[in-house]
């Protein structure tokens, strides 16, 4: 059906469906890290390998990999978490050019609705890392940040990968942002450039083991 042809309250019964699906679907999945970055990516290239290395370090360590189940960034990172016990999932979007799942899904979902998605993305999150991409990865990135920032979610680490693709974006935020007071300066500090898997992985292991400290100390 020609989603603007339906009733605006079969709509809200529709968004209500999906994100009840996805809550269902992601309800054993534990804590989890979202890995975002771009689909044009090709395996070789040096960010592809980056993220599958990453997403073999996570997978090792237990923790399920969560992206977008697309090619490129994404495929990598679930590659690298599809070879260890781990569950590597995918989160899909339905768009007007299909974009198809990879290979390397252990749980793959698809969803009409962005918000619902982002929501899936977050939900389980004890960590962000956003790999160079497009308008997509940079939406993902200051949601991450808008969200830590006021408080609407439990602080995670936001790693940026790259430090020669980011670096003009995180002068100019410097600079701009923070010179125009746009933000505050402890703002600076809600994420964490780094240029390889293993300093992502290390970030994010630290954080998810402090977070298990706490749990059992409560």
């Amino acid at each position: 059906m020609d989603e603007n042809k339906i009733p605006e309250a079969w709509r809200v019964l529709r968004i209500q469906a999906e994100l009840v699906d996805g809550i269902e679907a992601l309800a054993k999945l534990g804590s989890a890290v979202t890995i975002f970055g771009g689909a044009r990516f090709k395996p070789g290239s040096h960010y592809y390998e980056e993220a599958q290395r990453l997403g073999g370090l996570l997978g090792k360590e237990g923790i399920p990999v969560i992206t977008g189940g697309g090619p490129g960034i994404m495929e990598a990172a679930n590659r690298g978490c599809h070879a260890s016990a781990s569950t590597s999932v995918g989160l899909n979007i339905s768009l007007p050019t299909e974009q198809d799942p990879n290979s390397y899904l252990d749980l793959s979902l698809k969803f009409r609705y962005f918000f619902v998605r982002k929501f899936m993305f977050v939900k389980h999150a004890v960590g962000f890392v956003i790999f160079p991409g497009g308008y997509g990865t940079l939406d993902e990135l200051f949601e991450a940040l808008t969200l830590v920032q006021t408080s609407k979610v439990r602080p995670f680490p936001i790693i940026l990968v790259g430090s020669d693709y980011w670096g003009g974006l995180v002068d100019w935020i410097q600079n701009t942002m923070l010179a125009n007071g746009c933000i505050a300066e402890r703002e600076l500090h809600l994420f964490t450039v780094v240029d390889d898997a293993e300093s992502a992985a290390k970030i994010i292991l630290q954080h998810a083991r402090m977070l298990q400290a706490q749990e059992i100390a409560e």
